[in-house]
């Protein structure tokens, strides 16, 4: 189960952070519950018509900088600031959580302007799963169950106050079944883990 949750926050984080390409595309395609996953996506017929190359650069670029860049703002400080403004500076609410987790955001790899872009706190998410997952190998309850608390947190005072409207706004604006696929797919999922970790009662 923690491994299963560590892989879709990688996988939901990736897609939101930065540009589709090939390498990534096509291990997408070769997951094992892919068409499941992104169900339009696989009967989309430009996906059949054109070149793997021409999908990507052509309409799934251009879409996600529509939903990513230009259109819409994939960053919690925008939702939930009074000024709608992105905090880019210290005051970041996430800054301090990552801090104490040592985690860094590379800003050029990602190619964000704040650390509170969702596919950097996706990423954080994974980052608490990973730790947990080897906490319970190593036999430490009592850590793993700590991390679970923190997860839960993150999710309730920083994810879920801003992603789901974020993502039913990728939903409809969205101009490809892949990114409206991911939009449904990511929302469903975060709030399945949520209850998932409330049930846990951490």
């Amino acid at each position: 189960m923690t491994q299963q949750r560590s892989a879709m926050y990688g996988l939901i984080s990736r897609i939101f952070i930065a540009e589709m390409d090939e390498h990534t595309l096509s291990l997408l395609e070769k997951l094992p519950n892919a068409q499941e996953l992104f169900p339009n996506y696989f009967e989309w017929d430009e996906r059949q018509k054109r070149s793997r190359y021409k999908l990507i650069n052509e309409i799934l670029n251009v879409d996600f900088a529509d939903i990513a860049v230009l259109h819409l703002i994939p960053y919690e400080t925008f939702y939930t600031t009074e000024e709608g403004m992105i905090e880019s500076g210290g005051a970041n609410p996430v800054l301090q959580v990552y801090n104490d987790y040592g985690f860094r955001v590379n800003y050029e790899k990602a190619r964000v302007v704040s650390p509170d872009h969702i596919g950097v706190e996706l990423e954080f998410m994974k980052l608490l799963v990973d730790a947990q997952q080897r906490a319970e190998e190593e036999g430490d309850e009592e850590a793993a169950t700590r991390l679970k608390v923190e997860q839960k947190r993150f999710l309730q005072e920083h994810l879920l106050q801003f992603a789901p409207m974020y993502l039913i706004n990728v939903a409809e604006q969205a101009r490809t079944p892949f990114y409206k696929d991911a939009a449904a797919l990511a929302t469903e999922f975060l709030l399945e883990d949520y209850e998932y970790l409330v049930q846990e009662q951490v």
